[in-house]
């Protein structure tokens, strides 16, 4: 439970980070590019994921997998993050009128939940050759 809790934590930290460049590329993109809110939060999206990527397989789930396997695991993932994101952020910016960083971080809490499990379980889990 201690071990989880330390993932779970560094995965918060992580995120956060991650989370950074993205909303950053939100705001820069809405604001000052004047982008459609929902294509930013797109391409805020993938960028925050490469900077996760990274920092989870080194720090937080200490992976010793090859790349080749988790980089498509973690693409699979993070593919089903961004339908999940374009789901969310057009349901509550379109459907209800929430405005774009509201519903940012809402989504944002949602999509935590999913990666962390998806990436425990599956995307970082031990490494084992299939047989």
């Amino acid at each position: 439970m201690i071990n989880l809790f330390r993932q779970f934590s560094s995965f918060v930290v992580v995120g956060f980070i991650a989370t950074g460049v993205q909303f950053a590329l939100l705001i820069g993109l809405v604001e000052l590019a004047g982008i459609p809110a929902v294509a930013a939060a797109l391409i805020g999206y993938g960028s925050g994921g490469l900077v996760s990527y990274s920092l989870n397989r080194r720090h937080v789930f200490r992976s010793n997998a090859p790349h080749q396997a988790t980089v498509a695991r973690f693409t699979l993932v993070a593919a089903v993050g961004f339908g999940l994101t374009y789901l969310f952020m057009s349901l509550l910016v379109n459907g209800a009128g929430i405005p774009y960083l509201l519903a940012q971080v809402a989504t944002t809490g949602i999509i935590m939940f999913w990666s962390f499990a998806a990436h425990k379980m599956w995307t970082f889990s031990p490494y084992r050759d299939a047989q």
